[in-house]
């Protein structure tokens, strides 16, 4: 089971990219220019906290299990 639970609030999210340029491999960019969560349940945050934490409008929430 995964330890972690990352979600992104999509209403709040203003598109700025900040979460793809930090942790690409983990975060992309829709087609309506919000971005998505490829992968919500890890073992490891990896650098998921740095883009949590860089999120202009904290819009990205780490959970642990």
């Amino acid at each position: 089971m995964a330890k972690y639970k990352i979600t992104i609030n999509e209403e709040e999210c203003i598109g700025c990219g900040t979460c793809v340029a930090l942790c690409a491999e983990n975060y992309e960019m829709t087609d309506d220019n919000k971005a998505k969560v490829k992968t919500a349940e890890v073992d490891e945050l990896g650098k998921n906290e740095e883009a949590k934490e860089s999120c202009p409008v904290s819009c990205i929430k780490i959970e642990e299990f």
